[in-house]
C-alpha cells in the first residue's frame, strides 16, 4: 500500500474520532486508515495519492495528484490534475492544468494546459492554453513559453519554445518548430523541418516537410520548397496525374483572365506588360509562317471525348514541321499542343500588314480618281471654252453673211 502525503496531524478531532470508531470496527489503526484515505491536507476537495504528491499544497483546492511527486510544489494552484511520475511537479499557483503521464507538464507554472503522454509539455514553464497528446508532444526546451498550441502525436511540436497558435496533428508534425506562429500541420511529418516560419498550412504525409523559415505557404500532398514564402502547392508531379475541381465549368463570371500553366506546373496569367519583356521588336515577316499552316476539322478519340464533339484547329506535329516555336512539347519532347495565342498574334500581324496594303491601294485609287476628276473637269472646262469660242465665230459668220444684203438693198 502506498503512503500518501496526508498525515495524521491534518485531521480534526472530529475526523480522528470517526476514524477511531471505523478503525475499531475494521480492526485497523487511525494512522493506517489515514494512509489510504484520499482526503486533502489543505481542502476536502483535494485528492493526493503517492509519495510526495501534492505535498506542499496549502490553500489550493480541487487538485488531484496521483504518482510520485505529482503536483509536489503546488501551494495555491487550483483545479489541477496530475497523474504520473512528477507530473506537474513544479506547478505552484497555476490553475486548471491537466497532466497525465510521467514528466507531463513537470515544469509548468501557469494555467489551462493539458498534457497527455510521457514528457508531454514537460518543459513548458510559462505557456498557457496548450494541449499536448502523445509522447513528448510539445516537450519543448527548458523555460518554454509558447501558448495556445495544440499538438497530437509522438513528438509533435516537441522543440517548440515560444511559438504560439500552432496546431500539429501527427507523428513528429512541426517537429523542429521553435518560434514559428500560427502554423497548421496535419499528417505524419507535416511541417517537420519548420523552425521559425509562420502561417503555414500542411496537409498530408510529410506535407511541407522541406519548409524551414518561409511563411504563408499551403502545401497539400506536397513536401514544399525550403525557404519559400507565399506559395500554394497541391499534389506531387508524377504521383497525381489529373486534376478535377468542381464549381468552375459552366459558372459565368465577369472580368476573367485566361489562366495558363508553365513547364513547372505553376498556374498564372501570361504577362503582356513591357515590364516582363526584353528584346522587343516588330514581328515583320516572321508571321508569314502561319500562311503555310493547314487548319483542319477533327474529333478527339473516344477515350478523351466519348461524345465526339466536332473540333477545329491545327495538328501539333504538322505545325512543328513548319515552325517548331508554335508547339509545346510534353515531358518526352513530343509535340503536345499548339500555342494558339501566338498563332492569333501572328494572324493579327498578317491582317495588319494586309490592311496597310489595302490602305495604300485605296489611297492610290483615290488619288487616281482625284486626278481623273481633275482632268475631266479640265477637259470639260476646255470643251466649254472651245464651245464658247465656236459660238462666237459662228455668230460673227452670221453677221458677215447678213451685212452685204443690207448694202445691196440700199443701192
Amino acid at each position: 500500500m502506498y503512503r500518501t502525503s496526508i498525515h495524521y496531524r491534518h485531521f480534526s478531532i472530529k475526523s480522528r474520532s470517526r476514524l477511531f470508531w471505523v478503525g475499531l470496527f475494521l480492526g485497523v489503526s487511525v494512522l493506517e486508515l489515514s494512509a489510504v484515505a484520499w482526503v486533502s491536507a489543505a481542502s476536502l476537495t483535494d485528492t493526493f495519492y503517492g509519495t510526495g504528491a501534492g505535498a506542499n499544497t496549502t490553500t489550493g483546492g480541487a487538485d488531484s495528484a496521483f504518482g510520485y511527486n505529482a503536483l509536489n510544489q503546488n501551494t495555491t494552484g487550483e483545479g489541477n490534475t496530475a497523474v504520473g511520475l512528477i507530473a506537474l511537479f513544479a506547478n505552484i499557483s497555476g490553475i486548471q492544468n491537466t497532466a497525465v503521464g510521467g514528466d507531463a507538464l513537470q515544469t509548468c507554472m501557469t494555467d489551462n494546459n493539458t498534457a497527455v503522454g510521457y514528457g508531454a509539455l514537460s518543459e513548458n514553464a510559462t505557456g498557457t492554453n496548450n494541449t499536448a497528446i502523445g509522447l513528448y508532444a510539445l516537450g519543448g526546451t527548458a523555460g518554454s513559453s509558447g501558448s495556445n498550441n495544440t499538438a497530437s502525436g509522438l513528438e509533435a511540436l516537441t522543440a517548440n519554445t515560444t511559438g504560439a497558435f500552432n496546431t500539429a496533428n501527427g507523428v513528429v508534425a512541426l517537429y523542429t518548430n521553435t518560434s514559428g506562429d500560427s502554423n497548421t500541420a496535419v499528417g505524419h511529418g507535416a511541417l517537420s523541418s519548420n523552425t521559425t516560419g509562420g502561417n503555414n498550412i500542411a496537409l498530408g504525409d510529410s506535407a511541407g516537410s522541406l519548409l524551414s523559415t518561409g511563411g504563408n505557404n499551403i502545401d497539400i500532398g506536397h513536401v514544399g520548397v525550403a525557404g519559400e514564402s507565399g506559395n500554394i502547392r497541391i499534389g506531387t508531379s508524377g504521383t497525381q496525374t489529373a486534376t478535377f475541381i468542381a464549381g468552375i465549368r459552366g459558372v459565368a463570371i465577369a472580368g476573367a483572365q485566361p489562366v495558363g500553366v508553365n513547364a513547372s506546373g505553376q498556374l498564372g496569367i501570361r504577362a503582356s506588360s513591357a515590364r516582363f519583356k526584353e528584346n522587343i521588336k516588330p514581328m515583320d515577316k516572321a508571321s508569314e509562317a502561319i500562311l503555310s499552316l493547314t487548319p483542319v476539322r477533327f474529333r478527339y478519340k473516344k477515350n478523351l471525348d466519348p461524345k465526339g464533339v466536332p473540333q477545329f484547329g491545327l495538328v501539333a506535329e504538322e505545325v512543328a514541321n513548319v515552325t517548331p516555336d508554335l508547339v509545346t512539347t510534353d515531358e518526352e519532347g513530343k509535340p503536345f499542343t499548339v500555342r494558339y495565342d501566338e498563332v492569333n498574334a501572328m494572324l493579327l500581324n498578317e491582317f495588319l500588314k494586309e490592311h496597310r496594303r489595302v490602305e495604300k491601294l485605296e489611297a492610290a485609287v483615290a488619288q487616281q480618281r482625284k486626278n481623273f476628276e481633275a482632268a475631266t473637269a479640265k477637259q470639260q472646262a476646255d470643251i466649254s471654252g472651245l464651245t464658247t469660242s465656236l459660238q462666237k465665230v459662228s455668230n460673227q459668220l452670221e453677221l458677215m453673211k447678213a451685212s452685204p444684203r443690207v448694202l445691196a438693198n440700199n443701192q
